[in-house]
């Protein structure tokens, strides 16, 4: 780590140095004029002149203390100060012998020793005993007692103890000034990364809230500001579907507050055919603290309004489309039965004719699979069903014999023994179609002479349908997206098989506007087996009917 000046331990010394330096001199000044006045009061003075002069150097040391810059000067130079301290208090203590006056050479002792260590503690200690010593042996009325021994033994002891307290002081301080430096420049940065965090989320074209777990917001950018005025400008919001009325509770910030997930939330701002209205998506996630605890949720709002209309333009196009393809379509197949019936049509024509059939068939089947599509589309119309209690077996017979004449170019077998008869509240048109696709699949991607089994069965509460074939399968990296519309499969795309991309799209949403739902297991290069669950019939409904 790299320590400023300010924080190394010979700037925090120098520091010390001068507080010390002051603070001595103001008690000593004190000590020494309170010294002063009690000697004269209890007239121990022995030579006044002495007594004036060692008050005077102490004073004109304060003043020193007070006015020199000593900051500027060598460290050792404030060895002046503590040194002119000792020859004061030499004077004092000659002008008044018996007033233990000694004592107050504990102020120059501690300071020289906290100011320069264990060298400072052995010079002020040193000094003042050789002082001591000196004016003990000029002075005949002196004997050597134990306290010749033992104020020198008394000061050098002080003088130590202010040398280890100096220097666990200045070791404190100094972790002291680097713990600072460090949470400075721990502050410094997190500013610069909250600076950087903020730039980003002004510049992003989505808006961004941060709610606290009381559903406080803390935390907006700009164009959760600008999707907010335009929200304003318009009445009402709706769900999705852009028809149905929503109330401020069921919004996505209200629904965030209560502390709601969810994601993709399509809501509509303004009332149909409002040339303002704005289509945003929102996105609601948990945040949670280190501790595993509750730290709010963030909410991602995105204008979706140009892609929305957009889908929309371009499912009303295909329906558009497909209606005006279906009526030619049924008119050519319609003719080209007719031809097929007539005996004297020659084994060319005809083998040309049958061509066209089948392929104006795939044709029609393209159609019906994009008005499907178009119809359970939520930008489009809600898809419709028309439900009543149906025998599913009758639905998967008639499915696999149409499927037959396909099965039987492809010397595909069809296995329908695990067929029973079930009943269930279903569309029987819309479930023929699911059949047929699931059955066309299997037939189509299959191997050349491979083999297909259809089961049906159910229980008290399900109806279940199954469709195998022994096939090349699916890679698993495809499944998660193999009932988007128009995916098809990398094996299928580099085949010479030919395919919208909608069947089992349309099938899933077929099977779950039943209630129901369609999974699929799968092994690559062994086949696939696409299960369908319904809400089953209950015996006394289906007698009944």
């Amino acid at each position: 780590m790299i320590i400023s000046a300010a924080a190394s331990p010979t700037g925090i010394i120098g520091r010390g140095r001068d507080r010390s330096l002051l603070l001595n001199q103001v008690l000593l000044g004190s000590v020494v004029l309170l010294a002063a006045i009690l000697v004269v009061i209890f007239d121990a003075v022995a030579d006044g002149v002495l007594l004036i002069l060692g008050v005077t150097a102490v004073f004109v040391a304060t003043g020193a203390a007070f006015v020199l810059p000593w900051n500027r000067f060598p460290a050792l130079a404030m060895l002046v100060l503590p040194l002119a301290d000792i020859g004061a208090i030499v004077l004092m203590r000659s002008a008044a012998p018996d007033a233990a006056l000694g004592l107050m050479w504990a102020f120059p002792a501690i300071w020289i020793a906290s100011a320069f260590g264990g060298w400072g503690a052995l010079l002020g200690s040193g000094l003042i005993t050789i002082a001591y010593w000196a004016q003990n042996l000029a002075d005949p009325a002196q004997t050597i007692n134990p306290g010749t021994f033992l104020f020198p033994v008394m000061i050098g002891g002080l003088a130590t103890i202010a040398a280890i307290g100096s220097r666990r002081a200045i070791a404190q301080r100094t972790l002291l000034d680097k713990q600072s430096l460090f949470l400075q420049r721990s502050v410094d940065r997190a500013r610069r990364q909250e600076d950087l965090v903020t730039e980003v989320l002004q510049a992003v074209d989505f808006g961004v809230i941060r709610l606290t777990p009381d559903g406080s917001m803390v935390v907006t950018n700009e164009a959760h500001g600008r999707l907010q005025r335009a929200r304003a400008e318009t009445s009402r919001a709706y769900a999705a579907d852009g028809i149905s009325p929503l109330d401020d509770e069921d919004l996505p910030l209200a629904r965030a507050r209560r502390g709601e997930v969810f994601e993709n939330t399509l809501v509509w701002h303004g009332d149909p055919g409002d040339e303002n209205r704005r289509a945003l998506r929102s996105t609601a996630r948990r945040l949670v603290d280190k501790d595993l605890s509750d730290a709010g949720m963030v909410i991602v709002t995105l204008d979706a309004t140009a892609e929305e209309l957009a889908l929309r333009a371009r499912a009303d196009l295909i329906a558009s489309v497909s209606h005006e393809l279906r009526t030619p379509l049924t008119s050519i197949t319609g003719y080209v039965e007719l031809a097929l019936d007539d005996p004297s049509l020659s084994p060319v024509s005809r083998r040309s004719l049958e061509v066209v059939e089948r392929n104006a068939g795939r044709l029609l089947d393209i159609v019906a699979d994009l008005l499907t599509a178009s119809a359970a589309s939520h930008q489009g119309v809600e898809l419709t069903l028309r439900t009543v209690p149906t025998d599913l077996s009758t639905v998967v017979e008639a499915a696999v014999e149409a499927a037959l004449p396909r099965a039987q170019e492809r010397r595909v077998q069809i296995d329908t023994s695990a067929v029973e008869s079930v009943w269930a509240i279903a569309d029987p048109h819309r479930m023929r179609q699911v059949v047929d696709n699931l059955l066309s699949n299997a037939i189509k991607y299959n191997h050349v002479g491979g083999r297909v089994e259809v089961g049906l069965t159910g229980d008290a509460s399900h109806v279940w349908l199954a469709v195998s074939d022994n096939g090349p399968g699916i890679a698993e990296s495809e499944l998660p997206r193999l009932f988007e519309r128009f995916f098809r499969s990398g094996l299928v795309r580099n085949s010479t098989t030919h395919g919208s991309g909608l069947g089992l799209a349309i099938s899933r949403e077929i099977v779950r506007a039943h209630g129901g739902d369609i999974t699929v297991r799968t092994v690559l290069h062994e086949g696939a087996m696409f299960i369908v669950r319904l809400p089953a019939l209950s015996s006394r409904e289906g007698t009944r009917s």
